[in-house]
């Protein structure tokens, strides 16, 4: 049975950014050749803020007094479980050692990159959360220095939560700059900062351009497009609580794909029926946000079965992916293509965009078909080393040496040719390229 789409999205995440692509190549380049200079006449123009761009330890305490306790509170509730998610995590990465052959030892190591810049959107909304989950992954991971980077409020700066978040998780220095300026200034070491070896965190299409342009130059998380979300639902699913978290996530953005994928069609026209009622309660920004994301990108798909229900999230590879179905563990052992996976009603998308300890970075627009969201994995190298004796590097030289020379690099076959020879005086080896 073909999906049958009960609701097709007018629009796709994936638009023509070419104008986008042309205006942060400039405002990068210029950044690049000037400097502080520009970064700040950049800041005074897209943040409307000339004030101090470094926040001063002074600063941040004045900061972090306007936060109310009980917001205090949550915030460290939401880094105490983002802190323990990611020593697991990293406890899963070890350094090893192995005798390949007698003789011939090879290892691995995990490094923590030196230096991680954490953008922080505070633009349409305050992100929060954005600050507990970069910046608290980068600390476990081991990295020496990390930087914050978000946008002040004209005439007000940056976000009191937004700093108390920043420096209790561990930033050691934060920035009052956003947009491509703020991710310039963490690439190019501006504002007597490490340049970063890495830049993480979400942001709007220039902040997202801005990385992407950079990414080889520095490392980034992932190339990110409109968050997007889909629940898989049957008919023992709640209606009401499917069409709310499908809001809930579009209110994120006007572009901002929300899916619902059933194999029980009444339960499918409740939901879409329902939906237009919350979206309407919302306030009024986000209320805009999900009345567009949801006329322009949502779809709902009733598909035969629950194998074409799996098959179905699995093409979309969507960034959160819920599942309000019988058999938890089935879905859990069967979808393989998700950023993170939320099973049970029980459990919200929300809950891992806040405070549940998961990282809320994570791939969109089909990008979680090849990679995972934002780890403390991301911010380690996995390098490896070797070493031998001469014995048992004895085989690898023969075989490196003919290896080599059927590719056509005499130059390396003599590396080996070489050790061969000054180690082994008087032997005959064969290490002639034969086809």
């Amino acid at each position: 049975m073909a999906r049958n789409y009960l609701k097709k999205a007018a629009l796709t995440s994936r638009s023509d950014a070419s104008e986008t692509v042309a205006t942060v190549a400039r405002i990068l380049a210029d950044i690049e050749d000037r400097g502080e200079t520009a970064a700040l006449e950049y800041a005074k123009q897209f943040d409307r803020y000339d004030g101090n761009v470094e926040l001063t330890p002074a600063e941040i305490a004045a900061a972090s007094d306007q936060v109310p306790q009980k917001l205090k509170d949550d915030i460290l509730f939401a880094h105490d479980n983002v802190r323990r998610f990611a020593e697991v995590q990293k406890g899963t990465v070890a350094d090893v050692e192995y005798e390949i052959n007698p003789g011939l030892v090879a290892g691995q190591r995990a490094i923590p990159i030196a230096a991680a810049g954490c953008y922080v959107p505070a633009g349409r909304y305050r992100h929060i959360a954005s600050a507990i989950m970069t910046v608290t992954t980068a600390k476990v991971a081991g990295c020496e220095h990390i930087t914050v980077s978000s946008a002040p409020q004209p005439g007000e700066g940056l976000n009191p939560a937004i700093v108390y978040a920043a420096h209790v998780c561990g930033a050691d220095k934060i920035m009052a700059i956003g947009g491509v300026q703020g991710v310039a200034s963490m690439a190019f070491g501006l504002f007597d900062q490490p340049k970063a070896n890495i830049i993480v965190g979400p942001g709007n299409q220039f902040v997202a351009e801005a990385k992407r342009a950079l990414y080889g130059r520095v490392g980034i998380d992932m190339i990110a497009g409109p968050t997007d979300s889909l629940i898989l639902a049957d008919k023992g699913a709640d209606p009401h609580i499917v069409a709310t978290d499908l809001v809930s996530q579009a209110e994120h953005g006007y572009n901002s794909p929300v899916w619902l994928v059933t194999d029980h069609r009444p339960l499918a026209e409740d939901v879409m029926a329902r939906v237009p009622g919350l979206i309407a309660d919302l306030p009024d920004l986000n209320r805009e946000n999900a009345e567009a994301a949801w006329r322009d990108y949502a779809e709902v798909i009733v598909c035969a079965d629950r194998e074409e229900m799996a098959a179905t999230s699995d093409d979309y590879a969507p960034e959160h992916l819920t599942v309000q179905a019988d058999d938890l563990d089935w879905w859990l052992s069967r979808l393989k293509c998700y950023g993170s996976l939320f099973l049970g009603e029980e459990t919200t998308v929300s809950y891992g965009d806040k405070a549940s300890g998961t990282n809320h970075v994570l791939p969109t627009s089909g990008a979680a078909s090849y990679t995972g969201g934002l780890s403390v994995h991301k911010f380690m190298k996995i390098v490896t080393w070797q070493r031998a004796t001469r014995d048992g590097a004895k085989r690898v030289a023969e075989a490196t040496a003919r290896i080599s020379r059927l590719e056509g690099m005499e130059g390396h076959a003599r590396a080996a040719d070489v050790r061969l020879a000054k180690y082994f005086p008087g032997e005959n080896f064969d290490l002639t390229a034969k086809e």
